[in-house]
């Protein structure tokens, strides 16, 4: 396996990623016809997520999440702080997205940090 592969496999799902985010945000968040229907029917199973995704953006869940992983990634050497970042970037571009720009952006720009730094044994 190239040692280039998880770098490109990242740089073509983290905007995918990213796009799906948004695509929650306006599709579903903000969507009038979905503030229609969970006003008549909140037993829905999407009522019920769309309410809990709510509670996750108002406590701001993802960004927390973010900021914790990447500052844990910025610290863990080699692969484990690698997958760490990536996995910050994961939380943090929804948390972008999503209302929780304040701290994501910190989070986002620790985990690519972490992610161009070249390991001490090179």
């Amino acid at each position: 396996m190239s040692r280039r592969l998880p770098v490109i496999v990242l740089l073509v799902l983290l905007p995918l990623w990213l796009a799906a985010s948004y695509a929650a945000r306006y599709g579903f968040m903000e969507d009038g016809q979905w503030v229609g229907i969970c006003v008549d029917e909140a037993s829905r199973w999407q009522c019920l997520v769309r309410s809990n995704l709510g509670l996750m953006i108002h406590f701001k869940v993802l960004g927390w999440a973010a900021v914790a992983t990447a500052v844990l990634a910025f610290v863990v050497p080699g692969r484990a702080g690698w997958s760490l970042a990536v996995l910050a970037l994961v939380f943090g571009l929804p948390a972008l997205a999503l209302y929780n720009t304040t701290l994501a952006v910190f989070a986002v720009v620790i985990a690519g940090l972490r992610l161009v730094r070249s390991s001490r044994s090179e």
